[in-house]
């Protein structure tokens, strides 16, 4: 529809609280940044966030729907299994629910949980090094990285231990041979971390079509320099200053995510 809305879902503005209605907004905020930057995969991956309050519940995406077609309303409310919460004509992939139900039971300032599957994160998370620190992004997001070996998809409840043991206190995470994973107290911060996540993914696959003896890695003081600008959260990289123009953008781009 003109103003981005999705036919036959009802507005929940004004029918749940304060505080579900702002995760609603921010959390398909999301979901429509990462289909602006070309970051999603058809109706694949899944964006979680955790609604303030005791009950631990939780919003996902609606399955079958693309990421710039989701609308604060249209997401799905569901319990820390996947349960189905609330009346909507839509349904949840439970599978997708695993690695988000982990993080989230884990992880008190993990309300925000996105998982991509985009080209060079997928290139990176498959190359033996891992991330390099070819670059400056590189420099920053290299303290807040952790590395989770692939499983296969991820239907098995088990491994939600070992991914969970695996991101520790860290932000952002590369899952070997299938994407990238961040993690945030704000949405902000979740969205920021990835996106340095992402484009240090992209600037090392263009860095090493040269070869991997014809790179510069950074220079050990340097990257010390950049390690110490800020702790291992995604804090640290500006999401609160650059989140406001996000939402802008998507005014513009994207509207009717907050419908």
């Amino acid at each position: 529809m003109a103003d981005g809305s999705v036919a036959g879902v009802t507005s929940l503005k004004g029918k749940v609280t304060a505080e579900e209605w702002q995760a609603r907004v921010d959390l398909a905020a999301l979901y429509r940044l990462v289909a602006l930057h070309g970051w999603d995969d058809l109706i694949y991956t899944h964006i979680s966030a955790r609604i303030p309050g005791p009950e631990h519940h939780f919003l996902i995406n609606p399955y079958g729907l693309m990421f710039d077609e989701i609308t604060a309303s249209s997401l799905v409310k569901v319990d820390l299994e996947g349960q189905v919460l609330q009346e909507t004509p839509y349904f949840i992939n439970p599978a997708g629910f695993t690695i988000h139900s982990a993080v989230h039971a884990a992880r008190d300032d993990a309300r925000f949980v996105m998982h991509l599957h985009t080209d060079q994160g997928v290139a990176v998370a498959a190359q033996k090094e891992g991330l390099l620190p070819l670059s400056q992004h590189a420099l920053i997001v290299l303290p807040r990285l952790a590395y989770h070996d692939y499983e296969g998809v991820a239907l098995n409840l088990d491994e939600r231990e070992r991914l969970v043991a695996d991101i520790g206190s860290k932000t952002l995470m590369l899952l070997r041979n299938h994407g990238t994973l961040a993690v945030g107290e704000t949405a902000a911060n979740c969205w920021v971390g990835m996106f340095y996540l992402e484009r240090a993914c992209k600037q090392q696959v263009m860095a090493l079509s040269a070869g991997r003896d014809n790179v510069l890695i950074a220079p050990e003081a340097a990257q010390q320099a950049v390690r110490g600008l800020g702790s291992g959260g995604s804090n640290g990289i500006g999401g609160a200053l650059a989140w406001p123009g996000c939402l802008r953008r998507l005014d513009r781009q994207s509207p009717g995510y907050d419908a």
